[in-house]
């Protein structure tokens, strides 16, 4: 089944996130944006009223909008069956809410509170953040913002046996989207590079793992 090849694959991704992790790339990468003096990008009107406030009204009007086509079909949602038409709405909003708990649950700062970048908080590994502060403000990983890019990722799943070239276009749009929104960003120092890369594994895993129930349901429908 491919919702289980997809997940081994994310499996073997795991290694490579946790060496990223390990490898000090998140701070020279943030050295890129920010400076002792903080991040000049941080308030900056394209960065953040329109990839981030806009781009999180758009994501929630386009689940809206699916939300409606799962009822009302029209276009590529026509040739899919009740289920997988529920599937990508269903799974957004999955991936969603477990981000979000995660975050609320972890005690990490963003890079903009970190000492280094002129906050007060100290390098804690953010998979410790549940159990270990850092001083600073916390809560900052994993990286919401991206997956409202990220968290549509399920829409492979649902038209990838119907509508391959649709599955495709789908699949890249909500990587391009989650990578764009994670880097703007980490431009802002909101995020470091790991929490963008911890949310598109997350959701690819809750998508590859939901898939299993949404194709059971349809092969007994």
């Amino acid at each position: 089944m491919r919702s289980t090849r997809a997940a081994v694959w994310g499996l073997f991704l795991l290694p490579v996130l946790l060496l990223w992790d390990r490898s000090g790339f998140d701070l020279a990468l943030a050295h890129l944006a920010g400076t002792s003096q903080g991040f000049a990008w941080r308030d900056e009107w394209w960065l953040t009223a329109v990839l981030h406030d806009g781009a999180r009204h758009a994501a929630w009007a386009l689940v809206v909008a699916l939300c409606l086509a799962v009822v009302w079909p029209v276009g590529a949602f026509a040739r899919l069956p009740f289920r997988r038409r529920l599937q990508v709405p269903v799974v957004a909003l999955m991936a969603t809410a477990a981000v979000a708990l995660l975050k609320a649950g972890n005690a990490t700062s963003c890079p903009w509170d970190m000492a280094e970048f002129g906050g007060v908080a100290h390098p804690v590994w953010h998979w410790q953040g549940w159990l270990v502060s850092d001083g600073g403000a916390g809560h900052c990983f994993p990286a919401g913002h991206a997956t409202t890019g990220f968290a549509w990722v399920g829409g492979w799943f649902a038209w990838r046996e119907t509508s391959p070239v649709v599955a495709s276009r789908w699949l890249w749009a909500a990587l391009a989207t989650g990578l764009a929104l994670g880097l703007a960003q980490q431009w802002r120092g909101a995020h470091f590079a790991s929490h963008t890369l911890w949310s598109g594994w997350i959701c690819w895993m809750l998508a590859s793992v939901s898939d299993r129930w949404f194709a059971a349901e349809e092969a007994r429908a």
